[in-house]
This record gives C-alpha cells, structure tokens and sequence, in this order.
C-alpha cells in the first residue's frame, strides 16, 4: 500500500512534464558549443530545473500552435510577460527566449553573477528548433516525441561540423523577436509536415533544426558582446 501511494505523484508527473520534454542532453549542448558559448556545458540546466520548479519551469519550453499557425515578432513579444509562470497552459517558449536575455541583462547591471540566465536562454533557443516543442501535443507528438529528442543525441558531440551556423544579426529586442518567430515557423510547419507524413524527422532533419538554433545563439551571444 505504502509503494503504490509513493508512486502515484511520482506517475503523475512524468505523464505531466512529458510534455516539456526536449532534445536530450548531449543535442542542447552540442547547439550550445556550436554557437561558441564558452559555458555551453551549462546549457541543460533549465531541463534539471523542471525537477524541482514544475511548470514553473515547464511552460518555459514548448508552445502548443494549432495547424496553420504563424508565428508574429508580435505574438513572441507578448509572451515575455509570461516568463516563469505556470498559468500558461499552451506555454511560452517564445517569450522564454527574451525573458531569460532581460534577466541577464539585469543581473549583469546589478553586478551580479548572471551566466545562469544566459544558460537558460541557450536552452530556450535549443527547444525552438525541435519541431514537436512548436505543435499541439496530440497522439502524433506523444507517440514520437521522445525518440525525436534522441534521433541525434548520441552522436552529436562528436560531429558538431555537420551543424551548420549561419550569420544572424541582431540589434534589438525587435530583431530577436523576428528571428524567433522565423525558426518557430520552420519549426513548426515542419512538425505538422512531419505528422501528415505519419513518419518521424531524419538526422538530416535534425541537423539542419539544430543549425537555426546554434546560430541564433550565436546571433545572441554576438549582441550581448560575448
């Protein structure tokens, strides 16, 4: 009796938190290598984080886009307001993304240790270009959503030449917002591809997602003067 009541919130959250899953591990550091952040070993703290913060954490790492969605430089500045909070139910990864460079920005001018923010939005951006973290969380989603995190991840480290990071310029919150709403729409136009197909994404696929988000760290990184 004792095991069964210790296992029921136990079940519970991971049948809750699979939804937040995201490129495993070695995937989120390599796109944090490639980009050239010299603490990308840090990159997959906002993972261990939903642990302990929930959907706290959680609703910081997917948005759930009905078919026919476009994403707006509009609609990702909206979601800033959200960042952190769990009320969010379809979620706000896009206003993660700019939430997390706010609060490094601001830690930075507090003289404060703020490497961990920076951390967290290399995750952020890591989860943008993983199509099923751009879709409704339906039975496609849940039934490939794990082997889609992995397709790559055992291999990646050793091969970061395949990913190809092109220039990004950015000069503003405006032009952040831009580009994220940009790889959100491949993002998730190629998650629905992927669905209507009835097939799961290629490595070649994965390679070329985890290019956006490398180069839009990259992007992030060069704005900040790191």
């Amino acid at each position: 009796m004792k095991k069964s009541i210790t296992l029921v919130p136990v079940l519970f959250l991971m049948a809750f938190s699979m939804q937040a899953w995201a490129w495993h591990d070695e995937t989120h550091l390599a796109i944090a290598k490639a980009a050239g952040y010299e603490k990308w070993y840090n990159a997959t703290g906002a993972d261990m984080v939903k642990l302990k913060a929930g959907n706290i954490e959680n609703r910081n790492h997917h948005v759930n886009n009905k078919p026919g969605t476009i994403v707006t430089p509009r609609m990702v500045l909206s979601q800033v307001r959200l960042y952190n909070r769990s009320g969010a139910l379809n979620g706000h990864l896009y206003g993660a993304i700019l939430g997390a460079i706010r609060e490094y920005r601001t830690t930075t001018r507090q003289d404060k240790y703020a490497e961990y923010h920076l951390a967290f939005c290399a995750h952020y951006v890591g989860d943008l270009s993983q199509p099923l973290h751009n879709t409704l969380y339906n039975d496609y989603n849940k039934r490939n959503h794990v082997a889609t995190d992995a397709v790559i991840n055992g291999e990646v480290l050793y091969k970061l030449p395949l990913i190809e990071v092109y220039p990004i310029v950015i000069q503003s919150e405006d032009d952040l917002a831009q580009e994220v709403a940009r790889i959100a729409n491949l993002s998730l136009n190629l998650g629905y591809q992927l669905e209507k197909e009835g097939r799961m994404i290629s490595r070649q696929e994965a390679y070329v997602q985890i290019g956006h988000s490398a180069s839009l760290f990259r992007g992030i990184l060069r704005w900040l003067g790191k």
